[in-house]
C-alpha cells in the first residue's frame, strides 16, 4: 500500500514539473511575441510621426517675425530645468530599431539659452532643445550614455554656433545585412547614405526657430565630437569705431603658437591643470556690413582647443590696445607667467559677439539634401528680415531721443566710452594656480 502512495505521490510531482516547463515555455513564447510586437509598434509610429512631419518646407517656415516675437517672450524667463518625456516614448522600444553613429553640425543663436551644455542647473539649453526634438522624433535610441553621445564644444550662455557638432546613436531606415546586435539593434555600416532618413530636415521641423541642424555625416563608432576634433575658429565680431585695428593686430599675432594661457581665461584650478594652448591662425577682417557709418569687423582665431571664457578675455585686452589704453608688450607680459603668475582682474569681452564658427575632423563630410538645404536657407532669411525690421525699429528710436552728452561717446560693442582706466599691472590680481591648488588641498 505504501507503494501504491508512494507512485500516486510520483505522478502527481511529475505532472507538476511538466505543467512547470509548459508554462515556462508558454512565457517565453509570450515574451517573443511581446518584444515583436513591440518593435512592430514602435515602426509604425516612427513612420507616421515621419508622415506627420512631411509637408512642403517652404509653408513651413513663416516670414520670422513671430518667430522672434515668440523667443523673445516668456522662454527667456528664468527656470529651474525639469525633466520631460514625450508622451508614449519608449527608449526600450527604440532599442530594437537598426541604428548608426551619426555626426550632426548644429547652428544655433544662443542670446536666449544658458550656454549649449544640459548640465546646466537652468533651462532652456541648445542640448536640451536638441534632445527635446530627438524624442519627438523618435530617432532617439538611448540616453545619453547608452547613445555614446559627444560634443565638440560647451558654448557659454549667450554665444552663438554655425558649426557646432554633435555625435550620437540615431534610428536608421536601413538594415544590417551582416549580422545584428541583438541588445542594442542593428548596427548600420557608415557607408551606406541612399536610403537613409534625412535627418536634417526631420529634426529641422521641430527644433525652435533659433536652433537648426545643418548638415549629418556617418560616423565610426570610436569618433569622439570632443576629442576626434582636429581645431575649432571662432569668430568675434565688433564695431571698428576709433579702434587702432594696427596694433590690435600685432597684438593679436603674439597668440600665435604654444603659450600658457592663464591670464587670458578663467581659470578652474579644480579640474584644468595644464593652461598651454597652441593657436594656429589669428586675423582681423571687416565685412560688407555698416551702420551709421560704422565698420563692422571680425577677430578670427583658431587652434585646437581652448580654455574657458580663453577667446573673451583675449579680445578685452585687444581691445585696450586697440583703444591705445594698454601697448601690444602686454600680451608679451600677460603671457609669461614667470614676470606675471596672478591675473591682474579685467573684465571679459561681451558673450553675444562670438560665434563658434566651425570645428574641423578628419574625413567627416556633412550631408544636407537640395530640399532641405532651400528650406534652411529659406528660414534664415526670413530670420535676417525680422532681425533688419528690429534694427530699423532701434535705429528710429535713437533718431527720436535727445542726443548724448558732450563727454559721452559710444564705442564699438554700443556701451559708454570709459574715459578713466586703470592699467592693468596697477590692478588687483586674482590668486595664482598654485595659490588655488593650496586652498582647494586645505580644505580636503
Amino acid at each position: 500500500m505504501l507503494n501504491g502512495i508512494s507512485e500516486s505521490g510520483s505522478d502527481v510531482v511529475g505532472s507538476f514539473i511538466s505543467q512547470l516547463q509548459a508554462l515556462q515555455n508558454r512565457v517565453k513564447e509570450l515574451e517573443a511575441e511581446n518584444s515583436k510586437l513591440s518593435s512592430q509598434l514602435s515602426k509604425c509610429c516612427c513612420h507616421r510621426t515621419e508622415e506627420m512631419q512631411n509637408g512642403s518646407d517652404v509653408e513651413s517656415f513663416k516670414l520670422g517675425v513671430e518667430s522672434q516675437r515668440q523667443n523673445a517672450g516668456g522662454d527667456k524667463t528664468r527656470k529651474k530645468k525639469t525633466i520631460e518625456r514625450n508622451p508614449g516614448y519608449d527608449l526600450k522600444i527604440m532599442a530594437h530599431h537598426s541604428k548608426r553613429y551619426v555626426a550632426l553640425k548644429v547652428m544655433y543663436f544662443g542670446q536666449r539659452f544658458y550656454g549649449f551644455a544640459s548640465e546646466a542647473q537652468m533651462d532652456p539649453t541648445v542640448e536640451s532643445e536638441i534632445f527635446k526634438a530627438l524624442e519627438k522624433t523618435r530617432l532617439l535610441v538611448g540616453d545619453k550614455k547608452e547613445s555614446q553621445y559627444s560634443r565638440c564644444g560647451r558654448t557659454d550662455k549667450g554665444v552663438s554656433s554655425v558649426g557646432q557638432v554633435i555625435a550620437l546613436f540615431l534610428r536608421s531606415n536601413l538594415k544590417e545585412t551582416d549580422g545584428n546586435h541583438k541588445i542594442s539593434g542593428e548596427l548600420i555600416p557608415e557607408a551606406q547614405i541612399e536610403g537613409e532618413i534625412d535627418y536634417v530636415r526631420v529634426l529641422n521641423r521641430v527644433l525652435p526657430s533659433d536652433i537648426r541642424i545643418i548638415g549629418w555625416s556617418p560616423v565610426s563608432i570610436d569618433f569622439s565630437a570632443r576629442f576626434s576634433c582636429l581645431a575649432r575658429e571662432y569668430k568675434y565680431f565688433f564695431w571698428r569705431g576709433n579702434l587702432n585695428l594696427s596694433a590690435m593686430e600685432n597684438a593679436g599675432k603674439k597668440f600665435l603658437g604654444e603659450h600658457d594661457f592663464r591670464n587670458f581665461c578663467k581659470m578652474d584650478a579644480a579640474n584644468v591643470h595644464n593652461y598651454r594652448r597652441r593657436i594656429t591662425q589669428f586675423e582681423i577682417s571687416s565685412s560688407n556690413m555698416s551702420f551709421e557709418g560704422g565698420q563692422l569687423c571680425a577677430f578670427k582665431v583658431k587652434g585646437s582647443a581652448f580654455l574657458w571664457h580663453q577667446v573673451r578675455c583675449m579680445v578685452a585686452v585687444l581691445f585696450m590696445i586697440g583703444q591705445g589704453l594698454e601697448s601690444v608688450d602686454m600680451i608679451d607680459i600677460l603671457l609669461d607667467i614667470e614676470k606675471t603668475p596672478r591675473k591682474p582682474q579685467y573684465a571679459m569681452a561681451p558673450e553675444t559677439p562670438l560665434i563658434l564658427q566651425s570645428c574641423e575632423f578628419e574625413d567627416v563630410k556633412f550631408i544636407c539634401s537640395s530640399d532641405s538645404g532651400q528650406a534652411l536657407r529659406i528660414h534664415l532669411e526670413n530670420e535676417g528680415r525680422a532681425y533688419q525690421l528690429q534694427s530699423a525699429i532701434f535705429q528710429e528710436a535713437a533718431l527720436s531721443c535727445l542726443p548724448l552728452a558732450k563727454d559721452q561717446s559710444l564705442l564699438n560693442d554700443g556701451t559708454i566710452k570709459v574715459t578713466s582706466h586703470i592699467p592693468l599691472l596697477s590692478r588687483p590680481t586674482e590668486p595664482s594656480y598654485e595659490e588655488r591648488r593650496a586652498k582647494l588641498n586645505s580644505r580636503r
